[in-house]
């Protein structure tokens, strides 16, 4: 089956469920097609969580990478959308899913159209096309932990605000458009800015609606984070404690003054930053300036400073701890993809990591090499072997 047909022959099971059908939100069925390693693959599940033990390279984070592209953006390895397409593969990618969610069953398809640097993204929900993937997060939730995540509090902050911004949109669906239309004007101011032809009328709009769309992104991020601080403070764990905030110059107007005053005061810094701006190619105010700050509760020192490992589980509770708020808010937690976390956990914070998770009613998908690091969810979960990018359930006696 080509990339096209997987999603045009959504959706196949016919009419939705009634709501209330399924008190959580879970992959029922998983459809690739060209994607990765994967020429096809065709996986039904049962709702529960998820385990995919195998080799390294046998394509169990591929997997989880597919499922990743049901949420805004470009998946868990930021990926261009060429990228993924499997070696050979001569019609795009494609991922189709069946979910199952409070308000009942849901048919989301997400791949490429299109060749030789002119694909585009298409994205299906119940069979009808819709504009863009910022609409996926209306009705469930996806986030991800990932190896390539260790370095986090090590890098610049632009991982860390993205980390976020995955973050806030479980919770606020619209936040993703906003956060896309603040960067296409940036761009288009500077662009203009850098060609010297723009003139100030033209200016003044773009920075009106780079101060309008930016203080919405910040207020949302602030909001996000006062409620994720407030659930990691409030629910001891095995995990070590994160405290989370948000560093930047917008949020520091924000805590002054109303919303509205500030749009004007960012708005005004941006025209007089014009001349710096031309100069640097950038914008020198804004909320992609802004950082995602986590501090060890305990030990009170920022995450950097921390180790390897105690980073690894600061961001896990942190994970953990919004799936909680996105369960409470919106009745449903977010699926979660978790790659190679069990390896870096002793054994009684791997026991309560999957009671935690358990009790969320989620569905999450864990991969590691040693089955046996996943002995706790044994009878509570499916267990997959993958080798060779196919996949063979094994029954509980395994």
């Amino acid at each position: 089956m080509t990339a096209a047909a997987t999603l045009l022959a959504m959706p196949e099971t016919g009419e939705r469920q009634a709501a209330g059908a399924e008190a959580h939100v879970a992959l029922a069925r998983i459809r690739l097609t060209d994607f990765r390693c994967y020429d096809t693959l065709a996986l039904d599940l049962d709702g529960r969580c998820v385990v995919l033990t195998g080799p390294n390279g046998a394509g169990k984070t591929n997997l989880l990478e597919a499922i990743s592209f049901l949420a805004p953006g470009r998946g868990l390895r930021r990926s261009r959308l060429g990228e993924v397409t499997r070696f050979g593969g001569t019609s795009g990618w494609a991922v189709a899913c069946r979910l199952t969610t409070p308000e009942g069953g849901l048919d989301v398809g997400t791949g490429i159209e299109g060749h030789g640097g002119r694909e585009r993204r298409v994205v299906r929900i119940d069979g009808a096309t819709v504009p863009g993937a910022q609409r996926l997060p209306d009705h469930f939730g996806v986030q991800w932990l990932t190896p390539q995540m260790d370095r986090l509090f090590q890098e610049g902050p632009g991982p860390r605000r993205r980390f976020l911004d995955r973050l806030v949109h479980g919770s606020d669906p619209g936040h993703a458009r906003r956060v896309s239309d603040y960067e296409r004007a940036m761009r288009e101011r500077s662009r203009l800015l850098r060609e010297g032809r723009g003139d100030t009328a033209w200016l003044d709009a773009l920075e009106s609606e780079m101060a309008a769309h930016g203080v919405a992104v910040a207020v949302a991020r602030l909001d996000a984070v006062a409620r994720l601080d407030a659930a990691l403070g409030a629910r001891p764990d095995d995990l070590p404690q994160a405290e989370v905030t948000v560093q930047g110059g917008v949020e520091g107007w924000i805590a002054e003054a109303p919303a509205v005053e500030v749009e004007g005061r960012l708005a005004e810094g941006l025209a007089q930053a014009r001349p710096r701006d031309r100069e640097s190619g950038g914008a020198a105010l804004g909320p992609h300036l802004s950082d995602f700050a986590v501090r060890h509760r305990g030990k009170g020192v920022p995450a950097a400073l921390c180790s390897t490992g105690e980073q690894k589980a600061l961001l896990l509770a942190i994970v953990l701890a919004n799936a909680r708020v996105e369960a409470a808010r919106q009745g449903r937690a977010p699926i979660l993809l978790l790659d190679e976390v069990a390896a870096h956990l002793d054994e009684a914070r791997r026991q309560g990591l999957m009671d935690e998770i358990l009790g969320l009613g989620g569905q999450a998908w864990f991969t590691g090499t040693d089955v046996e690091l996943f002995r706790p969810l044994r009878n509570r979960a499916q267990f997959f072997t993958v080798e060779a990018a196919r996949l063979e359930e094994q029954g509980p006696s395994h």
